[in-house]
C-alpha cells in the first residue's frame, strides 16, 4: 500500500494546471447511457473513481477506452441493466447510473452504493422521486430493484432539501421520460449546470438551467445524439491548491480554472488578509502580511462547499487566532480531527462545529487517512509541519486529486510516494 512522505517547512511557489473535474465526470460518464452515439469526453481526470466508473460501464456492455485524459465511451450495446455489488461498493457516485438505466430500458438493479465513510448520504430522494415518475421500487438482498415497463412519466417533484446526486439521477431519467417533469429544489453546483448543458445541447428542452427549478421536457424513451463533451475544471481541486499556497504563505497561480465557479473559497482566502489576482482562466494567490482567523459555515452551492471544509481546518491551524468551522451537510465529518491534532493543531469539537486555536506549531508525524478530502487536509498540514511526515491509506486521495504529489513537488514541495512496509 502506498504512502506520501512529506517534509515540512518549504515554500511554494509557481503555478499549476488543474484537472478536470471528477464530480463533473461522473454523471457525464452515466449520461452516456442515454446516448444514441459514441461520446468523446475530454479532460478527464485520470483518478481511481473515474477508472472504477468506467468498469461498471463495461461490465454493463458498454465499450471503454481511456487515454490522453480522454474517455472514448459506447453505450449503445449495453446488454445488462445490473450494477454489481463488487464495483458500486467502491464508489458511492455508482448510483448515478440508476436513473439513466430505467429511464432506458424500464428496468434495472443497482447495488447500494458505498464510498467515503463520512456519515449517512442516504439515497431515498432518489427513490421517492422516481416512485413519483412510476417506479416500483423495491430493496432487495442489498439491491434497489426498480421497474417502470411502459417508461417513466413526467412529473412535479419537489426534493425535500439539496441533493446533488439525487438532482443529476433525476434530470437523467426526466430526459427520457414521457411528457415534462419539473423538479424544484435542485442542486445548482457547476457539475449539475454542465449535466444540464449538456442534455440541451442534445435536443433535451430544459427550462432554468442554474436555478433551482428546472423544467425538463422527455424524449419518451427516444435515445440522445450526445455530441462531444469537454468536463469543466475541478473546483475542488483548485480551492485544495490555493489552501497550500496559503498554509504556506506562498505566491501559486492556479490555470486552466474557471474563477467564477471559486467565489465562495476565495471570499474567504482575501477575508484571512490574502490577495487574489484573477483572470479569464486563471487565479494566482498572494501571501498575507498576517493569516487572519475566521468564521466558515458549509452550505450548498454557491456557499462554502463542504469538500474545502477539512482543507480550511487545516489552514486554520496556521491562522492568528480562533477559528470556528460548522459542518452542516454531514454529521461524520471531522475523522481528520484527531490525526491533525497528533501533528499538534488545537481543536475543540461540539456537535457540528469545530473550534481551531491559532496558530499552532506543527510537527511531523504518520498519519492516517480516512477519507478524501481529510488526506488532503493532512497533506496541507504536512507541509508546514516541522520534519517528515508520513499520510498512510493515501488509496482515498487517488480516488479524487490526480498526480497530486506530482503537481505539489512543482510547487516547491518535499514529497514522494513511498511503498508502505506493511
Amino acid at each position: 500500500m502506498d504512502l506520501l512522505q512529506i517534509e515540512g517547512g518549504h515554500k511554494l511557489s509557481g503555478s499549476v494546471q488543474i484537472s478536470g473535474a471528477k464530480n463533473a465526470a461522473l454523471p457525464l460518464l452515466a449520461l452516456s447511457i442515454l446516448s444514441s452515439l459514441p461520446i468523446k469526453i475530454s479532460n478527464v481526470p485520470n483518478v481511481a473513481d473515474i477508472r472504477t466508473f468506467a468498469t461498471l460501464l463495461s461490465n454493463l456492455g458498454a465499450t471503454t477506452k481511456f487515454e490522453n485524459k480522454t474517455m472514448y465511451l459506447d453505450s449503445t450495446k449495453i446488454n445488462s441493466t445490473c450494477a454489481n455489488y463488487d464495483i458500486v461498493r467502491k464508489m458511492r457516485a455508482s448510483i448515478l447510473v440508476l436513473g439513466p438505466l430505467l429511464a432506458r430500458f424500464g428496468q434495472c438493479e443497482v447495488s447500494l452504493p458505498g464510498g467515503c465513510a463520512i456519515g449517512q448520504r442516504p439515497i431515498d430522494l432518489h427513490l421517492k422521486a422516481l416512485e413519483q415518475m412510476g417506479a416500483t421500487i423495491e430493496i432487495k438482498q442489498g439491491y434497489v430493484v426498480a421497474k417502470a415497463q411502459n417508461g417513466l412519466k413526467g412529473a412535479t417533484i419537489v426534493f425535500d432539501k439539496i441533493t446533488v446526486t439525487g438532482s443529476e439521477n433525476i434530470i437523467m431519467a426526466a430526459a427520457l421520460a414521457h411528457g415534462t417533469t419539473t423538479l424544484i429544489n435542485v442542486a445548482k453546483e457547476p457539475e449539475v449546470v454542465q449535466l444540464c448543458e449538456v442534455l440541451a445541447n442534445s435536443g433535451v428542452h430544459i427550462e432554468g438551467i442554474g436555478g433551482d427549478e428546472l423544467i425538463i421536457k422527455g424524449s419518451s424513451m427516444k435515445l440522445l445524439p450526445i455530441e462531444n463533451i469537454e468536463v469543466i475544471p475541478d473546483r475542488i481541486e483548485a480551492g485544495t491548491y490555493l489552501c497550500a499556497g496559503a498554509i504556506t504563505n506562498s505566491q501559486i497561480t492556479l490555470t486552466s480554472i474557471i474563477p467564477e465557479h471559486l467565489t465562495a473559497i476565495t471570499r474567504k482566502l482575501v477575508k484571512m488578509g490574502f490577495e487574489i489576482e484573477e483572470k479569464k482562466r486563471e487565479i494566482t494567490l498572494k501571501p498575507a502580511k498576517q493569516i487572519q482567523p475566521f468564521d466558515v459555515e458549509t452550505t450548498e452551492y454557491p456557499g462554502f462547499p463542504t469538500d474545502m471544509q477539512a482543507q480550511f481546518m487545516a489552514l486554520a491551524t496556521q491562522a492568528n487566532g480562533t477559528s470556528v468551522i460548522d459542518e452542516r451537510l454531514f454529521e461524520n465529518r471531522f475523522m481528520h480531527v484527531s490525526e491533525l491534532v497528533r501533528m499538534g493543531a488545537k481543536i475543540k469539537l461540539k456537535g457540528h462545529s469545530a473550534t481551531v486555536f491559532g496558530r499552532s506549531k506543527l510537527t511531523a508525524a504518520e498519519v492516517m487517512a480516512t477519507d478524501l478530502r481529510a488526506s488532503s487536509a493532512l497533506v496541507l498540514a504536512a507541509l508546514v509541519a516541522k520534519g517528515k511526515s508520513r499520510i498512510h491509506r493515501i488509496y482515498h486521495l487517488d480516488r479524487g486529486y490526480e498526480d497530486l504529489e506530482g503537481k505539489l513537488a512543482k510547487l516547491g514541495a518535499k514529497i514522494e510516494r513511498l511503498r508502505s512496509e506493511s
